[in-house]
């Protein structure tokens, strides 16, 4: 059994994917960062960074006691080489999926983060800020096209990859992006959203969170973070 500590954002959103895909058994605990449960000392003891998702497994392959992951990436790395699914063994396949999961960590996931959050949430608007964002989140849009011009997924047969970039593409509308722009991602992104694992995870989602606001007490929590909070 997994238990997912679980908010309803992109990276929530890709263990959700996995472990629906995957038939994984999994219980979710929600964690409500708008309400400040990410610092809660029990999240701490798994999710030292006060972020989700986490997960902690209760049955690892080593046969000891119960695992602990945070970060979703790391997440996707884990649970798919503990179900075998997703990720390749060979070498070479399986540095094909990493890079773009890896491109995602670093690239797509923090540049639309700025961006929504300049375009959405920022208290004052701030024309460089979002000009800056809301073009690096179309060049790696293109980036993305250019790569799927030629192939069905990400890195060929469906992967952790497709996991990790298609819930930072769903609020493409919010990043001031027009799929239209880009039809090989179009014809990606349409293809994942009628996957019915994918239609599962985003249907639990509404299920624990159906009115997704930022409040300003909210912000605050959100967005006011020092290393004294």
């Amino acid at each position: 059994m997994i238990e997912l500590s679980y908010w309803t954002t992109p990276n929530g959103h890709k263990i959700t994917i996995f472990l629906e895909e995957a038939g994984t058994p999994y219980k979710i605990i929600p964690v409500n960062i708008s309400k400040g449960e990410q610092f809660s000392p029990d999240f701490l003891k798994i999710a030292p960074n006060n972020r989700i998702p986490a997960i902690v497994d209760s049955a690892p392959v080593d046969g000891g006691a119960p695992l602990s992951v945070f970060e979703s990436g790391a997440i996707l790395e884990y649970l798919a080489e503990k179900e075998g699914k997703f990720l390749p063994a060979a070498p070479r396949e399986k540095y094909e999926v990493l890079q773009w999961l890896y491109w995602q960590m670093a690239g797509l996931g923090p540049m639309a983060g700025q961006n929504h959050h300049f375009v959405t949430y920022a208290p004052e608007r701030i024309p460089y800020a979002m000009e800056r964002y809301i073009k690096e989140t179309n060049r790696l849009y293109g980036v993305l096209n250019k790569r799927l011009a030629d192939r069905e997924f990400i890195a060929g047969a469906y992967s952790i990859a497709d996991m990790a970039c298609y819930p930072w593409i769903v609020p493409y509308e919010r990043q001031q992006q027009d799929l239209n722009d880009f039809p090989h991602l179009q014809r990606w992104f349409n293809a994942m959203a009628a996957r019915p694992a994918v239609v599962r995870a985003y249907a639990l989602a509404k299920e624990i969170n159906p009115a997704p606001t930022v409040t300003p007490e909210a912000a605050k929590i959100l967005f006011g973070q020092t290393a004294l909070k």
